[in-house]
Parts: structure tokens; sequence; C-alpha cells
């Protein structure tokens, strides 16, 4: 066996040059993996501009948050899988786009969850439940699995005694509903009609209690009753509405209602983990690339070749 053949360096070029190869013959091969169809529904209303969660050190909103957790998520996804996306505000949720493959439709995918924003909310208060409802009912004969996130704050709160009726939709739709924000409540920011930042929400500038339909309480029970003009009393209610936290509790109980699991947002992470439930995967054979295999062997072999050159 001549010199040549003996030095190692020359079968390095040699495995470089077959993997190379068999990069451009085999790019791709079939494969089968779970494939994901999210239509990810988010809350846009004022309370989701709380800043409890923390990103590079710096104290960032629920609404940049959730934003930034599903830009990383869109990047995980494997090719084939699909995501719609929608906003809630007030009483109802509305579709900005349907599923559209993850790969092929990055670019628009991406680019639009980075523009979501409050200001694109068409009314101030929100009813959680009836915005579920809503989304369970428009997407109920969907083949995509409904990601509800919210921080299940209601404003203002809802009478109990016109509590949304999910009996005609439990179980005719797969998804989750995800928690957001943290469990200390903190307040909320007020912005200005330009969208300044003008301070926080005091107890004066929020209603605390509903004053929708009929009291559940006895009229010689509520102070300052009138059956025309003031239903509900007329002493003014002291609460705690002008501040925010994850109405974990609640939101426990809408999942069981719709017939939807829960999880709560704290990273990337627990997110990822949460929606690769199996009952929300598809197994489906796919071209998966391959490229970068043979790519990487090839940069291993070509570094052999020069790593004593390197230490020389």
């Amino acid at each position: 066996m001549s010199h040549t053949l003996k030095d190692y360096r020359t079968w390095c070029l040699l495995i470089a040059f077959i993997a190379m190869l068999m990069l451009f013959m085999y790019p791709s091969k079939q494969q089968k993996m779970p494939i994901y169809n999210y239509t990810f529904i988010i809350d846009i209303t004022r309370s989701m501009n709380a800043t409890d969660y923390q990103q590079d050190n710096q104290a960032v909103s629920r609404l940049q948050f959730v934003k930034k957790t599903l830009r990383e998520l869109l990047r995980n996804l494997p090719c084939e899988s699909k995501v719609g996306l929608g906003l809630f505000t007030e009483r109802r949720s509305t579709l900005l786009f349907e599923p559209l493959e993850v790969c092929s439709a990055y670019t628009e995918i991406d680019t639009a969850i980075d523009k979501i924003d409050w200001r694109m909310a068409w009314a101030a208060d929100s009813n959680i439940a009836k915005g579920l409802l809503s989304t369970l009912n428009m997407l109920k004969k969907s083949d995509s699995s409904v990601i509800f996130i919210t921080d299940g704050q209601e404003a203002p709160p809802v009478n109990p005694s016109y509590q949304a009726d999910f009996s005609t939709v439990n179980g005719q739709a797969k998804g989750m509903i995800i928690g957001v924000g943290g469990l200390q409540a903190v307040p909320i920011p007020k912005f200005d009609s330009v969208g300044k930042p003008i301070g926080f929400y005091t107890q004066d500038d929020v209603p605390h209690s509903s004053s929708f339909g009929q009291s559940n309480l006895d009229p010689s029970q509520i102070k300052g009753y009138n059956a025309r003009n003031a239903p509900f009393g007329s002493v003014a209610v002291i609460g705690n509405e002008h501040l925010t936290a994850l109405h974990e509790t609640y939101l426990e109980k809408l999942s069981s209602e719709s017939g939807l699991a829960y999880s709560r947002l704290t990273d990337l992470e627990s997110l990822s983990l949460a929606l690769k439930n199996p009952k929300l995967a598809t197994l489906k054979v796919v071209q998966t690339d391959m490229r970068w295999l043979p790519a990487f062997l090839a940069l291993l072999m070509l570094s052999l070749v020069y790593l004593p050159r390197i230490y020389k």
C-alpha cells in the first residue's frame, strides 16, 4: 500500500467526498413522525399589557411574552404542521387566517404573530367564557386544535347567573387553554389615545362587580336598591379589579366544562411539552430533510484533515 493511502487524511477526504455525494443524492427520506395543526387564539384585552414576565432580564408584558414564545415555537414545528391565528376581546373571537403550512408560509405566520397589538381590540371589556364559547363554535368543525391563550381576567366581572353554557360544544373540539401571567397581582398599565403609557388603572377607573341582568341577592339585602334605577344598589363597590393576576382556578374550571386541557405558560420548554401532547398530534409519513447528517460528517472529516496544522 502506498504512503498516500496510509495517510489518514486521504481517508478523511474520501469519506468527506462520499458524504457530499450522499447529501445531493439522498437529501431527504420518508419518515413517520407527529404532525401538528394548531389555531392560536390570543387574548388582546388590556390586562394582557401587565408586565409580569422576564425577557433578557427585563420586565415584558404578557402579550409580548406570548408573541415571543409562539414565534420560537413556530421554528421548532416539523414541516407539514399547520398554524392558524385569531384574536379574542369583548365576548367573541375572530380568525385572522386559517391554518397554513409552517415551512412554506413561515414568514407570513411569523410576521402576523409579531404584529399583534392590544390596540387591535374592537372593545375594551372582556368575557373570557363567552369568548371561549364563540371560539369553540367557530372551530368545532375544524381539524385544527384550539389553543386559547388568556390570563382569565374578565372586565367587568361576570354575573354568576349568566355563565356561558358549554354543553353543546363539550368534547367537539380538541385543544388547550393556556393560562398567561403570574399568580401575584400586578397593576394594569394605562395608555392614552395614541398608545402612550400614562400610568396604571386605579380603583376608580374600573368596575368591581357586574351590573348586568338581575341581581342574585334579595332586594332587602342590597343597599340603595331601586328596581328601576339601581337594581344592584347605589353604593359604590370597592375591589381589586384594577390589579391583575392569572385566574388559574377559573381557567381550569372552563377547561373542564369545555373539554379542553389546561396548561400554564412559564417558558418555551413548558409550552412545547404541553402542545406536543399525543392527543393533539397526527402521525404521518413525511419527507424529512436529512442533509444535515452527511454535511456534518463531511465537516468533521475536513476538520480532521486540517487539525494537525492548527496545532503545529
